[in-house]
């Protein structure tokens, strides 16, 4: 969204919602940034400047407002509709790359040099890399301090500061609070959370039609990796410094999110994971009004607002799932990818509380045997499928190498399913794998990097769902270029038309 003055304040005078996270208001004369629909007197235009991220209101000397809290608010649709390099740096920091490699490392991933980096980021966001990091390192300090019993030198590092004093001069300079006046509210967040568990909301656009998203993740679940069961989606995760569960109940307003890490430093990867695997970040309004302008389509979206495009939480997972579901349907496939996970190794080493190691043996449903809590790890890595022996694939062995293939490229790291990839490129490399054709790649593109434009017109349930809808079969391809640059909102919707 350009930073245009008067359609800004217009949202702000408003308290309109759906501008959350497309920008941040900044008011010169009480040194707070807020969100627009923040519930305070509007302040006067003289008053007033906008900011296209936290970070820059920050680094005009402004903090946050206590009231409305803008570093909780949605993130910017932009980066999911963006596949530019400013995009793509966005969804890398926000899955913590500037933490665990540096600017240097960010940089790297995204093939150009810091400083054409920092100038770029500096041009459109108002800040730098690092200054943009900050203000995520800021956030995950306070939802430490406000849900955790750690000491405040625990969350410093957990939360990537490089030392206590850096971190209590930025939470002191972005919530013009000390770390421990934060933890006013400390008690009734932990008692909610329980031990080991961090539990907090994640925010979005309204509307959002969660039991869509719920219904399209309980039909593909994987027994032993998620689950869906009582309005809530479980499942465990790979995160960088060790795993993870995460269990997401869609509320009025938020998503509440319950994480059990094993390395805090996780915190905020794993809340950007699942806010990309929700598609909570979306704009839905702009969304719903493109589609419903086509008749065919009109009536689910007046019937369904909000229809999400449920995204991954790791890439080569779902590289996986759309290879094994190939030409078959999606009982078939979870059946195949069912048996593919019990080749897991059965006996695994674990620590008790007693500090004595013993084997654990888990069945193939994910469960530990002789334990009353269900485990959920997350999908095999491409390290894992390289070592499975040709019989424990359970499929045709043109399949079976071309799964093979794709773990290898990842593996050389010459494949990068991330969501800070890129996708044209993501695009090439995939055609060029063995057995891998538009279908999958165009699959791929939308759920594991996010593109929200995807028609997947060559599939047979699109073709029911458009036939369902009254949408010409013949012309379908044609007729579905109306629906950009969304149709891979379109594309969820003539699913479940079908």
């Amino acid at each position: 969204m350009e930073m245009d003055f008067e359609r800004c304040y217009r949202a702000v005078d408003s308290r309109d919602q759906r501008f959350d996270g497309w920008f941040y208001t900044g008011v010169t004369s009480t040194g707070i940034y807020c969100r627009p629909s923040c519930p305070a007197v509007t302040p006067k235009r003289q008053n007033v400047r906008f900011f296209p991220s936290a970070a820059a209101a920050q680094g005009a000397g402004l903090r946050a407002c206590r009231r409305c809290r803008p570093d909780a608010a949605p993130g910017s649709p932009q980066w999911d509709v963006r596949a530019d390099v400013v995009g793509r740096a966005m969804r890398l920091i926000a899955d913590g790359v500037v933490d665990r490699d540096g600017v240097p490392g960010l940089a790297a991933r995204l093939g150009y040099t810091e400083r054409h980096l920092h100038r770029m980021l500096r041009a459109e966001m108002g800040a730098g890399p690092l200054a943009l990091a900050r203000a995520q390192r800021a956030q995950t300090a306070r939802i430490l301090i406000e849900t955790t019993g750690l000491g405040m030198a625990e969350i410093a590092f957990a939360a990537g500061f490089g030392s206590v004093r850096q971190f209590n001069d930025t939470v002191r300079e972005v919530y013009a609070s000390a770390p421990s006046e934060l933890r006013t509210a400390r008690g009734r967040h932990l008692a909610a959370s329980g031990a080991g568990t961090i539990t907090l909301r994640l925010a979005y656009r309204p509307p959002l039609h969660a039991s869509a998203l719920l219904d399209f993740l309980a039909v593909r679940a994987l027994p032993g990796v998620e689950e869906v069961r009582d309005g809530t989606y479980r499942r465990g995760l790979r995160l960088p410094h060790g795993p993870g569960q995460v269990a997401l109940t869609p509320a009025d307003g938020h998503v509440m999110a319950s994480l059990r890490l094993t390395d805090l430093r996780d915190l905020a990867p794993a809340v950007a994971r699942c806010r990309r695997l929700l598609d909570l970040d979306a704009d839905p309004e702009a969304v719903d009004a493109t589609l419903a302008a086509d008749p065919a389509l009109a009536p689910t979206v007046s019937a369904e607002p909000g229809i999400r495009v449920p995204r991954a939480v790791d890439g080569f997972e779902m590289a996986v799932r759309a290879i094994v579901g190939q030409q078959v349907s999606v009982r078939s496939a979870r059946t195949t990818l069912t048996r593919l996970l019990a080749t897991r190794v059965d006996h695994e080493v674990v620590a008790t509380d007693d500090g004595v190691s013993r084997q654990q043996l888990h069945d193939q449903r994910g469960e530990l045997r002789g334990e009353s809590e269900r485990e959920l790890r997350g999908f095999l890595t491409a390290e894992e499928v390289l070592g499975i022996p040709d019989g424990g694939f359970g499929m045709p062995l043109r399949r079976l190498e071309t799964i093979r293939s794709l773990a290898r490229a990842v593996v050389d790291g010459g494949l990068d399913l991330a969501p800070g990839g890129d996708r044209q490129e993501t695009r090439r490399q995939l055609l060029a794998l063995p057995g891998i054709g538009p279908w999958t790649a165009d699959y791929l593109a939308m759920r594991a990097l996010g593109d929200p434009d995807v028609f997947l017109g060559t599939d047979l349930a699109i073709r029911r769902g458009a036939v369902a809808l009254g949408l010409p079969d013949t012309t379908l391809d044609a007729h579905a270029e109306r629906w950009r640059p969304w149709r891979s909102y379109a594309t969820i919707r003539l699913w479940r038309a079908a």
